[in-house]
C-alpha cells in the first residue's frame, strides 16, 4: 500500500494558494510519497488558467475596483470562481503517467470525487460516461470536457493539470456555493453558473470542515491507502514565498502569463 502526504494549509489568499502548488510541485523529487493537499479561499477570488486571456474575458477594471483578488495558475483550463469551496491538489510520480497513460490520470485522480459525491447520495460520473456535449470555453464552468464531472447533467466544480519531468500535479475544486450575485457581472461572457451546480444548489448542507473530512474519508477509501501529515518542508515553504512575492503577486504573470522566474 503506498501511503500519501497530506498537507491541510486552510484557507489562503488567491497568490499564496498557487504559490504553493508550484513549490510543490517544483520541489518533488524522484521516491518522494505522493501528495494530497487541501485548502480554502480566505475571501471570493478568481483564478485564471495558465492560457487565460482575463482581459477578453473579464471586466477586468472593475475586478480590480471591487478589489477582488486573482491568480493565474499554472494549469489548463478556463477562469474559475472561489469563495465557498474546498480546493485539492494532488502530486505524484510522473512514472505513474508513463504507466496509465495521460487521459487514465485524469479518470484515476478524479475517482475519489465520485466517490465523495456518491457518498453524499448524488449520481455523478464523468461527462463522457453521460454523454453530455463537450465543449471548451474560457470560462471554467461554461464549458464541459470528458472527465469533468457532472451530476443531474450539470457540471460541478472544475479540475485541471500540468505535468512536469519528474511529477505531475492536478489540482481542482469542490464547491459548496457560488456567489453568482457577487462574481456574474465580472465577466463579459457567459459563466455557466446555471449550468452548473454546487452541494448549496443540490440541497447538501455542508460547512469547509465537515467536507475536508469527507475529502479525506473518500480518498483513504477510493485509493485503499492511508494519510499522514507533513506540513511545508522548510524548503518548499521558502520556495513558496519566494514565487508568492515575484511571480504570483505581479501583473506580468496574473494577466500576462509572463513566466520568467525559475524556468525547469
Amino acid at each position: 500500500m503506498v501511503k500519501w502526504r497530506y498537507i491541510g494549509n486552510g484557507p489562503g489568499s488567491a497568490e499564496w494558494n498557487m504559490a504553493v502548488d508550484e513549490a510543490l510541485l517544483r520541489s518533488f523529487k524522484k521516491g518522494d510519497a505522493p501528495i494530497l493537499r487541501l485548502y480554502g479561499w480566505e475571501v471570493p477570488s478568481l483564478s485564471f488558467g495558465r492560457f487565460s486571456r482575463p482581459e477578453e474575458v473579464l471586466h477586468l477594471e472593475k475586478v480590480k475596483s471591487l478589489k477582488i483578488p486573482y491568480a493565474r495558475r499554472m494549469t489548463g483550463g478556463g477562469i474559475l470562481v472561489h469563495g465557498s469551496d474546498i480546493s485539492y491538489t494532488l502530486i505524484v510520480p510522473g512514472a505513474w503517467v508513463k504507466e496509465k497513460g495521460v487521459k487514465e490520470n485524469y479518470r484515476y485522480l478524479c475517482r475519489f470525487l465520485l466517490t465523495l459525491y456518491r457518498q453524499a447520495g448524488l449520481d455523478a460520473n464523468f461527462a463522457q460516461q453521460k454523454k453530455c456535449t463537450l465543449e471548451h470555453t474560457d470560462v471554467c464552468l461554461a464549458g464541459t470536457e470528458a472527465y469533468d464531472i457532472v451530476i443531474d447533467g450539470k457540471k460541478i466544480g472544475g479540475n485541471a493539470q500540468r505535468h512536469t519531468r519528474n511529477a505531475l500535479l492536478q489540482h481542482g475544486s469542490v464547491p459548496l456555493s457560488i456567489d453568482a450575485e457577487r462574481f456574474e457581472t465580472l465577466f463579459r461572457q457567459e459563466t455557466g453558473f446555471e449550468r452548473s451546480v454546487t452541494f448549496e444548489k443540490l440541497g447538501i448542507g455542508m460547512d469547509a470542515e465537515t467536507l475536508t473530512e469527507s475529502l479525506k474519508q473518500a480518498f483513504c477509501e477510493t485509493y485503499e491507502t492511508v494519510l499522514y501529515d507533513e506540513p511545508l518542508r522548510k524548503d518548499e515553504y521558502a520556495l513558496a514565498v519566494k514565487l508568492f512575492n515575484d511571480k504570483y503577486t505581479k501583473e506580468a504573470w496574473n494577466v500576462h502569463a509572463e513566466d520568467n522566474i525559475l524556468q525547469t
